[in-house]
């Protein structure tokens, strides 16, 4: 029965886990974003409490 032999499937699995480690993963992780987020402010704006006009 040749689909018990695992030596091809384990073949075919390693190499396609080489191809996706090489190639796909730096691609992607190289990938930059077009706009890059501006720093925000790290002090906390002032609030003034609210008034109701009904209390």
């Amino acid at each position: 029965m040749p689909q018990l032999n695992p030596a091809p499937w384990f073949a075919i699995l390693a190499f396609s886990w080489l191809v996706f480690l090489t190639i796909v993963v730096p691609k992607t992780l190289s990938h930059t974003f077009p706009n890059e987020p501006t720093p925000q402010s790290t002090q906390t704006p002032k609030t003034e409490p609210w008034t109701w006009p009904w209390a």
